[in-house]
């Protein structure tokens, strides 16, 4: 039993008799009062860290926040940018959510992070726990290069591998969801799934917009579909309207636009007679049930690069030396007329045929209610067989304005907007990667931005290959669009592209970021993105007297502070 401790003072203007009433009367009160309710447990901290080009990545890693704390833990998200190994050897828990671009290249965000885990020196992460998602595309040679280069290096530095790596093809819905759910189970401090996480919940299991998704295109009315080339370009380059009307899609300038193609009908009808039907065989549909074999191969499949399992039922791998000549589904079928396949068994072997990105072309300020596209038809002669590019040639060749609807939905692209009104933009669009960039102007000019907007511009001919040339040339003179910079590689002896205009106004282009210009690029991954940035380089080095070293350093602090946004494929 506690010693009653008299809290009325004996100096209080109390007899003895009230003072001891008084001190009874508070302690009876005291000893009805609940006890203190015990402490909640702690939440276990793990942070979610995400490289993302165009955003699938860092949308993925807030749905996978999302779950973590419904399941009993404390996540915080994070961006790569600014993510440093020293920081990381601070964690505990960690999920690593990547996708890779290009040729293997890590996301612009994650490239300092990838690097610096890849130097001497880097600290140790033996208290590190830690499951990668890596996200890529098998129709790339390094698919998921960046995953797997992060899972390496993590387990290579003292990690412990809680989960193992899972690597995602574009229709990563569902392993995604299995990932995460084995991750999160693997990461609970008792090595266990916390007990909240019998299912995950549904959000967790599709993206949290009820609007147009991947999974659930709109049927969008084509409006427009009209060529940009002249007569005599080797090109044909389109420029593509759709209706927004009843879609609920609301975009920025800058976002990218999701396209459900179909294939051509003349090679679906080759992949018919190489396999012996008449396109009505009942074949599975990937959503579920039965569709006919034509409508199948039409709308549903992929019959593009031939994948690993089709390629297994021929008795080959692909890694051999005819698999250059293997460039299509019906490639593989007609080099191997003597293995006969059940309709239904081929079409198990088939990937899903995706949908296509398209950087938008429009401001929705400027075209309330519509969305634009500018699209690069794809053409091409292999092994004696025209080849056609899926999306672009749907969209050039086949659709109806006014009469065809094609499903489209938004893929959100928040790391590649304008800058602030009062900033200035320099923007390095050839080719069809003039799209965002005419979206960049309507959006300033409609905004009254006040900021100054420098275009590098190029193609072939000037003649045949000057994309929106009336349009961009108005919005020059009317001083939305302060410099116009062009290169037509065609137009004289010596090639010459917007690496070589750049260069050329180093002086210029250098005063212009050193007043906080923020600096763009868009088009090819592969080559023209890679020549720009060397240029960017020389650039600071001519224009700002910079030594290699800290022409690179300058570089790199522009892509720290946002200043530097790439949209390339």
């Amino acid at each position: 039993m506690s010693t009653l401790v008299p809290v009325i003072p004996e100096n209080a203007p109390f007899t003895p008799e009230q003072r001891a009433w008084l001190n009874g009367f508070i302690a009876g009160i005291l000893s009805r009062a609940p006890a203190p309710a015990a402490a909640a447990p702690a939440l276990q901290p793990v942070t979610i860290l995400f490289g993302s080009q165009t955003g699938t990545a860092e949308g993925l890693a807030r749905r996978a926040a999302k779950e973590a704390g419904r399941r009993g833990f404390a996540p915080t998200v994070m961006d790569m940018a600014g993510f440093t190994p020293e920081r990381l050897a601070q964690e505990k828990a960690l999920l690593v959510i990547t996708s890779t671009y290009g040729e293997g290249e890590p996301p612009d965000n994650a490239k300092a992070l990838h690097a610096a885990l890849a130097r001497a020196g880097a600290p140790a992460l033996g208290g590190l726990r830690f499951s990668v998602c890596a996200l890529g595309d098998t129709n790339y040679a390094h698919f998921c290069r960046c995953g797997k280069d992060f899972d390496a290096a993590l387990e290579k530095l003292g990690g412990r591998r809680a989960a193992d790596r899972v690597e995602c093809d574009l229709d990563y819905e569902e392993p995604f969801r299995r990932w995460l759910d084995t991750a999160l189970g693997a990461l609970d401090s008792g090595g266990a799934a916390p007990a909240a996480a019998a299912k995950p919940a549904p959000e967790a299991a599709a993206p949290a917009s009820a609007g147009p998704s991947r999974a659930r295109p709109f049927p969008a009315l084509l409006l427009a579909s009209r060529n940009l080339s002249g007569s005599g370009s080797a090109k044909q380059v389109c420029h593509v309207e759709f209706s927004l009307e009843g879609s609920g899609i609301e975009y920025e300038a800058g976002d990218a636009l999701g396209v459900k193609p179909q294939n051509c009908p003349e090679l679906v009808a080759a992949v018919l007679g190489a396999l012996g039907c008449d396109g009505e065989e009942a074949v599975p549909a990937p959503e579920g049930g039965t569709a006919p074999l034509r409508l199948a191969l039409a709308e549903h499949y992929d019959l593009g690069r031939p994948p690993a399992e089709l390629l297994a039922l021929f008795g080959g791998d692909g890694a051999g030396g005819t698999a250059v000549a293997l460039h299509q589904v019906v490639d593989v079928l007609q080099a191997r007329a003597d293995v006969k396949l059940a309709p239904a068994d081929f079409v198990r072997a088939l990937k899903r045929l995706r949908p296509r990105l398209y950087s938008i072309a429009s401001s929705p300020k400027a075209h309330p209610g519509r969305v634009h596209l500018t699209v690069g038809a794809v053409r091409y002669e292999l092994g004696g067989r025209a080849r056609k590019g899926v999306c672009s040639t749907f969209l050039s060749d086949r659709v109806v304005p006014g009469e065809s609807r094609v499903g489209i939905f938004l893929h959100p692209n928040p790391g590649f907007r304008p800058p602030a009104p009062a900033a200035d933009a320099i923007m390095v669009g050839p080719g069809t990667g003039v799209a965002p960039f005419r979206a960049f102007l309507q959006e300033r000019r409609a905004t009254g931005a006040p900021g100054r907007n420098w275009l590098f511009f190029g193609d072939q001919r000037a003649a045949t290959d000057f994309l929106y040339r009336e349009e961009l040339e108005g919005l020059r003179r009317d001083g939305c669009l302060t410099r116009l910079d062009t290169a037509f590689s065609r137009d004289q002896a010596e090639k010459v592209y917007v690496q070589h205009r750049m260069l050329a106004q180093a002086g210029e282009l250098f005063a212009w970021l050193e007043s906080g210009a923020h600096f763009y690029v868009c088009g090819d991954a592969a080559r023209m993105a890679k020549d720009v940035e060397a240029a960017l380089h020389r650039v600071v080095e001519r224009g700002g007297g910079r030594s290699p070293g800290q022409a690179a350093a300058y570089v790199e602090d522009l892509k720290a502070s946002k200043r530097y946004a790439r949209d390339v494929y």
